[in-house]
This record gives C-alpha cells, sequence and structure tokens, in this order.
C-alpha cells in the first residue's frame, strides 16, 4: 500500500466575514465512525449554530463524504472537501460551524468563507506521514548490543526503549519489506542465536 499524509490530533481555526462566524475543527479519523464521532461532538458543543458543515477523506477504500447541512449546494461541503484534496491528507475530517451574523453572503462569499475556514484549520495542523512499518524486536546478550544498534540504525530502522533485564531486547520499527536483510545480518552476528520477532505490517507515522 502506499504512503500517505495525514495530520495528528486535532486543529481549529476561526474565520469572520460579514459578521458570520466559521469555526472550523480539522481531527485525524481514519475510520467513518471516528469522522462521525468528531462530527457528533461539534454537533453537540454547537447546538445553537446554524449550520455544522462537513468534510471527510478516508484511506480505506477512497470513502469521501461531504454535507452542506443547509447551506446552498456546492457553497459549503464541496469546498471544504476541495480544501482537504488541495491539502494532499486523507484519514482527516473538517466541521466547519457556522455563526450567522445577519448578512447574506451570496454563494461566492459562502465559498470563500468555507473555503478559508477549512484551509485554516487544516493549515494549522501537525501533517505526519504515514507509512505501512513493521515493529520488530529481538532479545541479545549485552555485549552484543551496541553493535545491533548500529545494523538496526543503518538499515534504517528506528529504534525504541530497549528492554533490559538479564539479556536486552532491542525494539524498533522500519519500513515493511526492508526487514529480510537486517533480520540476517542480526542472525549472522549473534551466529544463529538472535530470533528476530516481527510483527504484521501496519500503518503508524515514520
Amino acid at each position: 500500500m502506499p504512503d500517505y499524509r495525514t495530520i495528528s490530533g486535532t486543529s481549529t481555526f476561526t474565520y469572520e466575514e460579514k459578521r458570520s462566524r466559521f469555526i472550523a475543527i480539522a481531527s485525524f479519523a481514519d475510520t467513518e465512525e471516528a469522522a462521525l464521532a468528531v462530527l457528533e461532538r461539534v454537533r453537540a458543543a454547537n447546538r445553537t449554530a446554524r449550520h455544522n458543515v462537513y468534510a471527510y477523506v478516508l484511506r480505506q477504500g477512497g470513502r469521501t463524504r461531504y454535507s452542506d447541512d443547509g447551506e446552498p449546494a456546492r457553497t459549503a461541503g464541496t469546498p471544504v472537501l476541495e480544501a482537504i484534496g488541495h491539502a494532499g491528507l486523507s484519514d482527516v475530517i473538517v466541521v466547519v460551524t457556522r455563526y450567522f451574523g445577519g448578512i447574506l453572503l451570496g454563494t461566492g462569499g459562502l465559498v470563500r468563507a468555507y473555503t478559508a475556514a477549512a484551509s485554516g484549520a487544516l493549515a494549522a495542523a501537525e501533517v505526519v506521514a504515514m507509512r505501512e512499518i513493521v515493529r520488530c524486536q529481538v532479545r541479545l546478550p549485552y555485549p552484543l548490543f551496541e553493535q545491533a544498534q548500529r545494523l538496526v540504525a543503518g538499515a534504517g530502522g528506528k529504534l525504541e526503549e530497549p528492554i533490559y533485564d538479564d539479556a536486552v531486547t532491542l525494539r524498533w520499527k522500519m519500513p515493511a519489506g526492508t526487514q529480510q536483510a537486517l533480520c540476517a545480518a542480526l542472525g549472522e552476528l549473534s551466529r544463529g542465536a538472535a530470533d528476530v520477532q516481527v510483527s504484521a505490517p501496519e500503518y503508524a507515522a515514520f
């Protein structure tokens, strides 16, 4: 599966246009259930708002969905969805809450306002690169520890905190499909004693 970009956590941005206030929240969501849970939390916190417009893009199955939530067609949800696409992100939901200021903005004004609010929230977010990785660990005697660390780092692995007891358990993550040569090198280092445990592939920030 290809690498992709998403955001970490949640970010917010507020945009005002002719006394209407647009409060945008961008949040990580890797399932439809997670995206809808974010939407419901925003709706619950803004019960008096005129509109809670949203759009989300999920990596799994290329699923996208949006809603104008009562705004004229293609003036709200579509600009929010396009802002996510322009940012090149997946597994993201953006909800834009509008508090009406009493002055009509027209279709062009609505498109500009929803685009600005959604883009602002995404620009404020921490963007992370997600790769398909495996998590590995191997238990070794202490005299081999430093040399094994160098092998892992040299193979592109990102080391995590080791576990120390009567031996040392080295732990790391690395791009899926790149671990075979490292496993062979660790086996050679330990004269065949090293049993490298490799997890099933998963997506994670790397």
